[in-house]
């Protein structure tokens, strides 16, 4: 069967859907973004594009700051009401019963209900067209303690984060493997799969 040809538009999905906090304690907002991600490894950065007619987009501006929250599938609906709410006219994290935490470095807060919470400094905003392109450094990242492990190691399967496909939100799904598996040797793979099972085991143990 051949594929159909469409025009161009936006259809890279899945992406994440976030909460971005801005403003500072006092004078805050939540604003949903699907068009956020990666762009930098060393140093860590990050992007976030939003119209310029949006509530958040001078609170932002002007302060250079903005905290990412990632969404579970508790969040869903919080995160989509603040994205079809203006902080213009409500307080969504009053509406929403969603709590601020203090940040550690920028002045915006966190949203406590959030597993993961980054800190961002914008180093460069890009006017794109219907976007401008938020272009940040990433200072701290803020994560639940509940969601690691007795290792230590953050268990991110444990978060149930959902995903923004053509319009939907969608929870993520199982774990099918790791960055790198595809090439690793037949027998570290069965060994290693061997320890997760016993992981996995002892857990339910408990």
């Amino acid at each position: 069967m051949s594929k159909v040809k469409w025009k161009a538009g936006t259809f890279e999905y899945p992406i994440p859907a976030v909460m971005v906090s801005c403003g500072d304690m006092e004078k805050s907002n939540i604003i949903t973004v699907a068009w956020t991600g990666i762009i930098n490894t060393n140093p860590a950065m990050v992007y976030i594009s939003v119209r310029d007619s949006r509530y958040s987009y001078n609170l932002i501006k002007e302060s250079k700051e903005f905290v990412i929250n990632l969404t579970t599938e508790k969040l869903a609906y919080a995160t989509d009401w603040c994205g079809v709410k203006s902080g213009a006219n409500v307080d969504k994290f009053k509406e929403m019963h969603l709590t601020k935490e203090k940040a550690n470095m920028v002045k915006c807060p966190l949203i406590k209900e959030s597993p993961v919470s980054i800190e961002c400094k914008v180093k460069e905003v890009v006017p794109l067209g219907s976007h401008n392109m938020f272009i940040a450094e990433v200072l701290c990242i803020d994560a639940d303690e509940k969601y690691f492990d007795e290792n230590g190691a953050f268990d991110i399967s444990k978060c149930n984060l959902i995903a923004y496909a053509n319009g939907g939100y969608y929870a993520l799904g199982k774990k099918i493997g790791k960055f790198g598996y595809s090439v690793q040797k037949k027998k570290n793979l069965k060994n290693r799969n061997n320890l997760d099972k016993k992981k996995t085991t002892k857990k339910f143990k408990k």
